[in-house]
Parts: C-alpha cells; sequence; structure tokens
C-alpha cells in the first residue's frame, strides 16, 4: 500500500517492490531505504537553506520547485515539477491536479509575497503568517511527493527570517489528528486552529 491514494498515469512504482516505493532513479524498492535516502538529502538541503544561503527577501513558487528538485532531483525524474496526478491522503483530497498552476499562482500572490520576507514581524503576525501559508500549499499538495516536509521547511524559513528559531514540530507529531483536522478548517479558509498548531510548534509547548 502506498503512503497516497495515487490515480492517473504517472501512477509509477518501481518494479519488484510490490507497489511500495515509487518508482525511482536509484533502484530502491524498500520502503525503509527510501525513507532513509530521502532523509539524507533533507538534511543537506536544511543545510544549504536554513543555514548557508537563508533567503532574504520574499519567496517565490519558482524558489519551493528549486527546493523540491535540489532535495529530490536525484531520487525522482519529476523532482521540482508541479503534480500532474490527483492525491488524496485519509480519504481527504487534495487540489486536484489540473488547478494546481493556477492555484500557485494564487499561493505565491496571496501567501508568499504578502508574508515573506518574515523579518520585523512581531510573534502574532508571524503565527499567522506562517500558519496560513503552511495550510494553503498542503491544501494545493503541488508535489507528487515531499509535500509535507516541504511546507515544514517553508515555515521554519519563516520563523528564521523573524529571528525566531526552527519550528519544534513534536506537537504536531504527538497529535496528529488535531493538525490534520486543522489542514481540513483551512478549506474553508478557518486558520485559527492551524494558528494554535503553529503557535504550539514556535514556542515548543
Amino acid at each position: 500500500m502506498s503512503k497516497y491514494d495515487i490515480f492517473g498515469p504517472q501512477d509509477r512504482f518501481q518494479p519488484g517492490s510490490d507497489n511500495r516505493v515509487l518508482e525511482n532513479r536509484l533502484g530502491i524498492t524498500d520502503p525503509e531505504e527510501l525513507d532513509e535516502a530521502e532523509l539524507v538529502l533533507l538534511q543537506k538541503l536544511y543545510q544549504e537553506v536554513l543555514v548557508r544561503h537563508l533567503p532574504t527577501g520574499t519567496i517565490r513558487v519558482e524558489t519551493l520547485k528549486n527546493w523540491h528538485r535540489r532535495w529530490l532531483g536525484n531520487i525522482y525524474d519529476w523532482a521540482g515539477e508541479e503534480r500532474s496526478v490527483n492525491m488524496s491522503k485519509g480519504g481527504f483530497p487534495f487540489a486536484n491536479a489540473i488547478q494546481v498552476p493556477r492555484l500557485l499562482q494564487g499561493f505565491e500572490r496571496e501567501c508568499l509575497s504578502r508574508y515573506t520576507p518574515c523579518d520585523g514581524m512581531e510573534e502574532p503576525a508571524l503565527v499567522a503568517a506562517i500558519a496560513i501559508t503552511h495550510v494553503e500549499f498542503i491544501l494545493i499538495h503541488p508535489f507528487r511527493e515531499g509535500n509535507g516536509r516541504l511546507s515544514r521547511l517553508l515555515a521554519d524559513v519563516m520563523a528564521v527570517q523573524a529571528g525566531h528559531q526552527p519550528l519544534d514540530y513534536s506537537p504536531w507529531d504527538s497529535r496528529r489528528d488535531d493538525y490534520i483536522a486543522a489542514i481540513q478548517h483551512g478549506v474553508a479558509c478557518d486558520y485559527e486552529p492551524i494558528k494554535h498548531c503553529v503557535a504550539a510548534a514556535l514556542t515548543g509547548c
């Protein structure tokens, strides 16, 4: 069983993986081995983005695509590209693939351009900025894989731009149902639940 329910012509799994691993350049068939490879590369991306070259200006959609490409480009042929398959998780559908290009334009205009860079933001404004940006990115789910982890990197960059430490996501992980419910509230532009999640991650409690 795959991590997501994926439908469409790009539903390709690695031969020999028993449909548990997406087709990849490394020929990996074991899910744990693939997870480890993705984690190692993600750590390298974090070092590059958060430590060596923190973005100081407005973040763009092209910036996110570049991060995705640099992270997963050695694993997947489609890294950095907008998804062209419809996806859902736990019965909750993300944006229709055909709408992704239009939605990303709106996301850049209404979220990235409005809220980044975050330097000089007071904590309540920062919480709101990260919360709204996070939930809208997750609802669009622009990539075939790695959306949750990339959204956390984006949130961390926004926090560091504002002079904070990267977020502590343990409250999200320990209260997973609350986090998922907060994302679903975002469909109706109700951002209060996700603000509570972000505030907890920003303070670590």
